[in-house]
């Protein structure tokens, strides 16, 4: 298995365990538009290391992006991290993320999830019954809708302004659209309930966003963010917008170098000295 591509901010002048960034659809680790190029203020004080998943930017070409290989290269860049690393998910890489702290819980120093698309955690919510049934009835996209027409359906279409559609955000939207249903992954949540380190939910009002989007978008990642910081007794962080660490980037990183601070997300404490 060919190895995926990071993007590494190291600014530091201090230690301070690393942060391991997964992105969502449509996006890469460093894109400006959807990524985490925003969150680059805090390579100040840790070592920021942002996965292009499988498809996107420039990591390796896949026949269909998949959430359990992404949790896989996930846990395998945390193992390469002395001590661990904190680990930060936005969207389908926000379940990525939850996979793969569930598989390899002593990795992790503390776990972020904006907007996480794990919707299994909130089954039977109104808003996600009814997205799931719209997905689950849909004919799927005809083989004729190219990735620049998908996108432009997804944006423009529920009244958001498209980003320009250059090759790279074409092949990542290319991926995404062959990207395997998150709604068929089971979360597995005891395990980050019974974690020691401090999870933080993040998600947006979406009070601005265009109708369509926060109908067909909004509602049920909102419940599904409520549903998840419920389940694992994590903090759950209320932003303006609907895309937060894009559009509110210092509530974001406020929040962020809040929880890399706390000291059971610093590793575990030093052992005492014995009196000779």
């Amino acid at each position: 298995m060919n190895a995926i591509h990071v993007t590494v901010w190291d600014e530091t002048t201090e230690k301070a365990p690393p942060a391991v960034f997964a992105h969502n659809i449509f996006t890469w680790g460093s894109d400006e538009a959807y990524g985490f190029a925003a969150q680059r203020a805090l390579a100040d004080r840790n070592r920021l290391l942002l996965v292009d998943r499988r498809g996107y930017g420039n990591s390796p070409d896949t026949g269909r992006s998949e959430f359990d290989t992404d949790a896989e290269d996930l846990v395998e860049l945390l193992a390469r991290q002395d001590g661990g690393a904190h680990l930060v998910g936005h969207g389908n890489g926000g379940l990525a993320a939850m996979l793969a702290a569930g598989r390899r819980p002593d990795l992790v120093r503390s776990l972020t999830l904006i907007q996480p698309a794990a919707f299994s955690a909130a089954v039977g919510h109104p808003a996600v019954d009814a997205m799931l049934r719209r997905v689950r009835e849909s004919p799927g996209v005809p083989e004729s809708v190219t990735p620049e027409q998908y996108l432009r359906a997804s944006t423009e279409g529920l009244g958001m302004a498209m980003p320009a559609p250059t090759p790279e955000r074409l092949r990542a939207v290319a991926t995404s659209m062959r990207e395997r249903p998150v709604w068929e992954a089971a979360v597995p949540l005891e395990p980050l309930r019974d974690a020691p380190w401090p999870t933080l939910v993040i998600v947006g009002t979406w009070r601005d966003a265009p109708e369509p989007y926060r109908t067909y978008a909004g509602e049920p990642l909102i419940a599904c963010a409520e549903a998840v910081a419920a389940a694992v007794r994590g903090r759950l962080l209320r932003v303006a917008g609907y895309y937060p660490h894009t559009q509110q980037p210092a509530a974001v990183n406020a929040a962020l170098r809040e929880l890399w601070r706390q000291p059971s997300a610093a590793g575990p404490e030093p052992l005492p000295v014995s009196p000779r």
